[in-house]
């Protein structure tokens, strides 16, 4: 039966999970908060967020980065865990030290639940989004409190003080993800999309598993790749949310960031890295 005019129909569906995004905002839409948010919308989740730097940014440049105060960003967090049974929580640029420090504890504390660590240490252009000692905070505090850290090759080597470059292979990304459960992670996912093939692979290993699990999808060859970390790390947190075990939801979510790659491969949404097709308009359009 319809509503009448002028009423909103009531939902007989259960309430959907609460997800956590605790992130910098990206004025360009493309990365950060803005494709978390898209990503949980597009997987059913309610999206919460936590702010942690305010950025002016486009497809092609960092133009400005202002870190939020991190009594701001903790009281952000605790109005949204305080509230609402938050299922899973996901980092991404932290932006200071302090920061980093304050999502540590508070993860340590267990207020944080099913925490995705996506260390954003640097822009794909190359500036630092991180103030000095916050990699340091990283290893010390936040690793060791994660359920996953997610790192490509750059921020790997990064955190591990290694030269990025030594890391261009699957056997290397291994290495790199033992020495990160050496550091004190539960779980490492080392994400191999900046090595040549025709796929990209990815590295999974749990603290205590010997066999690392591998997870390959066909290369999306476009210039439309901005967020593509940002939207994995949110989507696994998604589907942690969901009740899905942590490979599955590496799974789901690396099949989700393929399509959402495929949809926008040909858009021309400014003149650098353009945004991913988080809401499917693709599949939409061609239906």
């Amino acid at each position: 039966m319809s509503a009448r005019p002028g009423t909103l129909q009531t939902s007989s569906y259960a309430s959907p999970p609460v997800v956590l995004s605790i992130a910098g905002s990206d004025s360009g839409g493309g990365a950060g908060m803005q494709a978390d948010l898209r990503t949980f919308a597009a997987l059913g989740v309610h999206g919460t967020s936590a702010i942690t730097a305010i950025t002016a940014q486009n497809t092609t440049e960092v133009r400005a980065l202002v870190p939020v105060d991190a009594h701001l960003l903790e009281d952000q967090i605790m109005a949204v865990v305080e509230d609402m049974e938050v299922a899973a929580a996901k980092t991404g640029m932290l932006a200071s030290h302090e920061n980093v420090d304050v999502v540590g504890r508070l993860a340590s504390s267990g207020s944080l639940r099913n925490l995705v660590v996506d260390p954003v240490l640097a822009a794909s252009t190359g500036r630092q989004l991180l103030d000095d000692g916050a990699v340091a905070a990283y290893r010390e505090v936040l690793i060791p409190s994660a359920l996953l850290v997610t790192p490509n090759l750059r921020e790997a080597g990064i955190l591990l003080e290694r030269d990025p470059r030594s890391l261009d292979s699957v056997d290397s990304m291994l290495d790199a993800a033992r020495a990160l459960v050496a550091l004190g992670a539960n779980a490492v996912l080392v994400k191999g999309g900046h090595l040549r093939g025709d796929t990209s692979p990815d590295v999974l290993l749990l603290r205590g598993q010997s066999a690392p699990v591998l997870f390959e999808q066909p290369r999306i060859v476009t210039m439309n790749d901005h967020g593509s970390g940002c939207t994995l790390s949110a989507a696994i947190a998604a589907w942690l949310a969901r009740g899905a075990g942590l490979e599955e939801a590496v799974r789901e979510a690396k099949s989700f960031v393929t399509v959402a790659l495929s949809g926008s491969a040909s858009w021309k949404l400014g003149n650098g890295h353009g945004p991913l097709d988080h809401m499917g308009w693709a599949q939409g359009a061609s239906a």
